[in-house]
């Protein structure tokens, strides 16, 4: 699937230090740089993103003809760029950041543009696009008369998805999804200010019929997206969808909305319906952030054969690099129940993640005979994740988790105290790269079968 991310270019500078006094000279913050991070920001991000999950992308832009848009081609390198020019000063924003904490923002040559060059090269790549990103940044790239008319020509034929911004261009009509957060939603339909689902809403509703779009995303930070779709027999609106996400401790959201939008534009391409389509979206924002965001790009790439599209094994890279402990536990999980979650919260509370290894439906087959598992894997799956001491789930084919223990290699493994962490097959294998085996608590009274068994009697 050839993916086309349209939109303006900038560049993303991350300074990266720690403050323990203050000048001297006012009452601010000294902050000793210790590391500086470059990469491209706008639609380059959303391409740069793209590509990290192995997507086929092609990023339409203009880039400025400078030694910033110098550098920003060297960091595009392995994209195919088809780019005009930019006729200006590349944009540059540079963002300020000690001890994990915002200080400031920096922005250069953001406030004003020329217009840039829309060459035919450019509008050919959108024709051929099989998915379409527009990351309007409001710097003219989606102001241009022969652009629009080449998007708002393919958005009849392939899903075509619009980040839209403040000073940018109205979106296409045909879009299959634009995607502002609430704040420009309400900037944009001209409706009730305000930080609540009801105002999203309404915003979504006045914005659908101006914009003419199959789709109205409003994402909502913290508690999700909001979605309202068109009725395809009516042409009327659905009920409001809210998509809520998983709760994530974070200082930095720069480049949510970004993932948020070109993960909908491939699913979509992929032929997801557009509800489903942002319930991998939403996910993937939150997995971004939980792993650090745009400062580990490589980080977000989704593992292949994972059910929900996230990587357990990416998430246990990330917090032993940080020098964080890696806990981990396993089962089938078939029928959730009051033990597995007691045991599960304590399996959290000994490290900084908790993974699961969970059994795949033909493994749980195996080993409970026919008619298991009751619950198939993709809810499993879920329950598990809508758990907030679970960070992620590791599925396995196998009868046993070793060779899912050795790819993920935790610090320490957790079983329920129904075992013996002694007698455990699986605890040499633990220990053989330092890690160790322990038990916690076990439950009498609380499991799958006598759950089973209760369901059928009142059945």
């Amino acid at each position: 699937m050839n993916i086309v991310v349209v939109g303006d270019l900038l560049l993303d500078i991350d300074l990266l230090g720690s403050a323990g006094r203050l000048s001297p000279d006012a009452p601010v913050p000294v902050v000793d740089v210790a590391d500086t991070r470059i990469r491209p920001g706008g639609a380059g991000l959303v391409a740069a993103l793209l590509a990290a999950d192995g997507e086929d992308v092609c990023l339409v832009t203009a880039i400025s003809d400078d030694k910033r848009g110098q550098v920003l081609r060297h960091r595009l390198d392995g994209i195919r760029l088809v780019a005009g020019a930019a006729n200006g000063p590349t944009p540059v924003k540079t963002r300020l950041r000690a001890d994990g904490h915002a200080v400031a923002r920096i922005d250069e040559n953001c406030s004003s543009w020329s217009r840039p060059n829309i060459t035919e090269q450019m509008l050919t790549a959108v024709r051929r696009a099989d998915a379409i990103v527009v990351a309007d940044y409001g710097r003219g790239v989606c102001s241009d008369p022969r652009l629009r008319l080449a998007l708002r020509a393919r958005a009849r034929q392939v899903p075509l998805v619009w980040d839209p911004h403040p000073r940018g261009a109205v979106p296409v009509p045909g879009a299959a999804a634009v995607t502002p957060n609430l704040a420009e939603a309400v900037g944009f339909a001209g409706t009730a200010a305000g930080a609540g689902v009801a105002e999203a809403a309404e915003a979504a509703q006045v914005l659908a019929a101006r914009w003419q779009s199959r789709g109205v995303v409003v994402t909502l930070g913290p508690r999700g997206a909001l979605l309202l779709q068109a009725q395809a027999e009516t042409g009327t609106r659905a009920m409001p969808l809210l998509v809520p996400t998983a709760a994530v401790d974070t200082t930095d959201p720069c480049g949510a909305g970004d993932r948020l939008a070109g993960t909908l534009a491939a699913s979509l391409g992929r032929g997801t319906a557009l509800p489903g389509a942002l319930e991998e979206a939403v996910r993937a924002a939150s997995r971004y952030l939980a792993l650090g965001g745009a400062a580990t790009l490589g980080a977000a790439r989704p593992a292949a054969g994972f059910p929900d599209g996230g990587d357990p094994l990416a998430l246990a890279r990330q917090v032993r690099g940080g020098g964080g402990t890696v806990v981990a536990t396993g089962g089938c999980f078939d029928l959730l129940h009051a033990g597995h979650a007691r045991t599960l919260a304590a399996a959290r509370s000994l490290g900084d993640c908790l993974i699961v290894c969970l059994n795949s439906d033909a493994s749980v087959r195996g080993l409970k005979g026919d008619g298991r598992p009751i619950i198939h894997l993709d809810d499993r799956i879920a329950l598990l994740l809508a758990l907030e001491c679970v960070d992620g789930v590791l599925v396995f084919e196998e009868a046993t988790p070793e060779a899912a223990l050795e790819r993920l290699r935790p610090d320490i493994w957790v079983k329920g105290g129904d075992y013996s962490a002694d007698t455990l097959p699986e605890a040499p294998l633990v220990r053989s790269w330092g890690g160790c085996t322990v038990t916690v608590p076990y439950y009498p009274a609380r499991s799958t079968s006598t759950l089973a068994s209760a369901l059928a009697r009142v059945s």
